[in-house]
Parts: structure tokens; C-alpha cells; sequence
């Protein structure tokens, strides 16, 4: 079997083995077991990289804007390092990989690079049925083994761990807005309304990509802030969470209903 082109040559050869039977995964013994227990068997544990150069992109001082080059930069960084992990779970014939991380890094190198990584646990069913998503590929999710079980569970199926990010820059103030408020407890409607706007935008998309992958529902939404090297000004607002689909009968137990015989 030819590995994906874009992966590192090493990779073939760690990803021959764990076809051979021997996984690996990061998942705490606790999760591995849940996950066992909804259906799953870990085949290893996979990962994808990029390192991105992100471009300059001027703002004005005085104006708060969605800067669009960089929001495209961090989206398509994780997106890269998204499809190689999800190429190594494709090698391996996983069904999906779990308890997936985004991370970035910078290295003291480049200032304005960074290394977009995702790590997870690829499984695959042990009833012999698919469970890939409507596109074809593996699900992601980056809940834990025990949200994982708790989801399977209720009848649903993850179909991909979505995201929408928004890179925005957040006016200065001037010196008589700043003078205007000084001792006074007043709201500062430049900043409500930026903030406001830019995690509208990132929630937006990530719903959208919900939309594309046919899901009812995204669980374990975060709303992430970082400002990265930018500055306190600039920020990144990230939106994540695992969409999914509802297919089955809900396999919870039914609580207890206790009657109490006591006046």
C-alpha cells in the first residue's frame, strides 16, 4: 500500500505496524476502556503538521476590522494539519479518530511562523459497520473517551470536529474617548461591538461547516481567545466542537423513580 504523498517517508513505516495489529494511543486507561465499551478498538495514534507562514496585512490604528489574510492563514494551517491526520487514519482504515488536540507553536526561528499540529486516536468499529461520515472520511472528535461513550450512547454519531475562526483587530482608543470615561462606569461600545462582531463571525463558520457534514447538532462547543504574537489589539477568536448526527435509540439507562411512602 502507497502512503499519502504529502506525509513524511518515516510514516509509512509506523503506520505498517500498527496494520499489523500492534496500537498505539494516548486515550488514559479509563477512556481506552469507554471507548471499548461503546464499540471501538484504538488502531494508533496519528497525527498531521504544517508550519505556516502567515503574510503581513496592514490595519488602521483607529479601526476595528476582521483581518482577512490572517484569518485565512489560521484556518487553512489547521486544515492542513486536519487532512494528514485524517490521511494516517485513512491508511490505517479507521472509521474516526478521537480525543483529537489542535495545537500551534512558534519557535524562536520565525516570528511569524507557527506549527499547526493535530494528534488523536484512530478506531475503528468492532460490529464491521462504517461509520465515516457523509463525506467519506474518517469522523473526528475531540471529546474525551468518557464523552465519547456518553454520546454513542444517546444514538448519536460524530461526523467531524468543526471549527470557524475570526482574526480581528480591535480599535485604539482615542485620547478624548479614553478622557470621556475616566471615573465613570460607562460602557466602551467600540470594543462590545468588535468583540461582538468577530466571535459572530468564527461561530458562524463553525456552524456552517456543521451544515456541510449534514449534522443536527455541535457538542463540547469552545469559544477560544488568542492573541498569539500579535499584539493585545489583534486577536483570534476560535470556535470548535464536534458536530454530529442523531441515528439511533438512546441505549442510557433510564433513571430510577423512587416513591417515597411517607407522609
Amino acid at each position: 500500500m502507497t502512503g499519502p504523498s504529502d506525509l513524511p517517508s518515516g510514516a509509512e513505516h509506523r503506520l505498517e505496524e500498527l496494520r499489523g495489529g500492534f496500537f498505539t494511543s494516548d486515550l488514559s486507561v479509563n477512556e481506552f476502556l469507554l471507548v471499548k465499551e461503546a464499540g471501538f478498538h484504538p488502531l494508533g495514534f496519528v497525527m498531521g503538521s504544517s508550519i505556516y507562514h502567515t503574510g503581513f496585512q496592514g490595519r488602521r490604528w483607529s479601526k476595528s476590522q476582521e483581518l482577512t489574510k490572517l484569518t485565512e492563514a489560521m484556518y487553512n494551517a489547521r486544515e492542513l494539519a486536519m487532512t494528514r491526520m485524517e490521511e494516517e487514519a485513512d491508511e490505517l482504515g479507521a472509521d474516526g479518530v478521537v480525543g483529537v488536540r489542535l495545537d500551534v507553536n512558534y519557535y524562536e526561528w520565525g516570528s511569524d511562523a507557527a506549527e499547526f499540529i493535530a494528534l488523536g486516536t484512530a478506531v475503528k468499529a468492532e460490529d464491521g459497520k462504517s461509520y465515516r461520515n457523509r463525506l467519506g472520511k474518517p469522523f473526528t472528535s475531540d471529546l474525551s473517551g468518557q464523552d465519547f461513550w456518553t454520546i454513542m450512547q444517546t444514538g448519536h454519531i460524530p461526523q467531524g470536529l468543526v471549527m470557524g475562526t475570526c482574526v480581528y483587530h480591535i480599535a485604539h482608543r482615542g485620547l478624548g474617548q479614553a478622557l470621556s470615561s475616566v471615573g465613570q462606569n460607562v460602557e466602551l461600545p467600540n470594543f462590545t461591538q468588535a468583540l461582538y462582531e468577530a466571535r459572530e463571525l468564527a461561530m458562524t463558520r463553525m456552524q456552517d461547516e456543521g451544515t456541510r457534514l449534514g449534522a443536527t447538532g455541535i457538542v463540547g462547543v469552545r469559544l477560544e481567545e488568542k492573541s498569539h504574537q500579535w499584539g493585545s489589539h489583534t486577536i483570534e477568536f476560535l470556535s470548535i466542537g464536534t458536530a454530529v448526527t442523531k441515528t439511533g435509540e438512546v441505549s442510557l439507562p433510564k433513571p430510577t423513580v423512587i416513591i417515597s411512602l411517607d407522609n
